[in-house]
């Protein structure tokens, strides 16, 4: 058995399964079951939102660990179904490390990459039809979904920019809310408080913050109270640059506040 392979099949795994918006007791108990699969009895991943330490003991008394640091990163439902059900196959029947090695290579090479007309896309479907959901008209879910295309791309640029989350919340929450008092302004809309609600779902941490709640009753109070704090975070960004917005059409006269 070549236990550096392992290992580093191991923190792979649970990178891939962390970087595609994984729970944290997830992340823990897929990379114990694989080595547990590949006959390695102790062994102790630690896993937090940024951070991945796997370690283990070998049949002949060696401790091995590694380390890999998590950038910030998303959520790919599709990505984290894969890495899970890979895990599941690997470890119902182990195949040879290079085999499993590349059947998760095999993963990150063919993940599905989105372009940015079909993100827009999706951002302006979504903030449109949650500003139906809240009782905006259909020239409001117009306007949200125009709001919507500022977000996106305002969260595309800063990203390319290398933004964290917070400045980049911010910035979108205030170009959308500008944005809606002016699309209401020339008529296009007529209810602005509805319009920047549906645009700024698009925002909101809802995924996070859930995972965060399931990480605390997991009793990964660790994980769950920093996830809780990003998510509070990206609130305090998202009420920040609405209400920057929002005073500055008020400073200027804006005839729709």
């Amino acid at each position: 058995m070549d236990h550096d392979a392992l290992l580093n099949l191991a923190t792979d795994l649970g990178y891939g399964l962390l970087e595609s918006g994984a729970e944290i007791y997830r992340v823990e108990e897929s990379i114990l079951r694989l080595l547990h699969a590949y006959g390695i009895q102790q062994a102790d991943p630690f896993v937090i939102p940024n951070c991945i330490i796997v370690s283990f003991t070998t049949p002949a008394g060696e401790v091995r660990t590694q380390v890999r640091r998590m950038p910030s990163h998303g959520t790919d439902v599709d990505l984290l179904e894969r890495y899970n059900d890979l895990c599941r196959h690997l470890c119902q029947d182990p195949p040879p490390l290079p085999e499993a090695r590349e059947k998760l290579a095999a993963i990150g090479r063919t993940r599905r990459v989105y372009t940015l007309p079909l993100l827009l896309s999706a951002y302006f479907v979504a903030t449109g039809f949650f500003c139906l959901l809240f009782g905006g008209t259909l020239r409001d879910a117009l306007c949200a979904g125009l709001c919507g295309l500022a977000i996106g791309l305002a969260l595309t640029a800063m990203t390319h920019l290398g933004a964290n989350l917070f400045f980049k919340s911010m910035l979108g929450a205030a170009l959308s809310a500008l944005l809606a008092l002016s699309l209401v302004s020339l008529g296009l809309g007529q209810h602005y408080q509805l319009i920047i609600i549906g645009a700024l779902m698009a925002l909101v941490p809802g995924i996070m913050f859930t995972n965060a709640i399931r990480d605390v009753m997991a009793g990964d109070m660790v994980a769950g109270i920093t996830k809780i704090a990003d998510s509070l975070l990206v609130g305090v960004a998202i009420a920040l640059g609405t209400a920057f917005a929002l005073g500055l059409a008020r400073l200027l006269g804006g005839g729709v506040l």
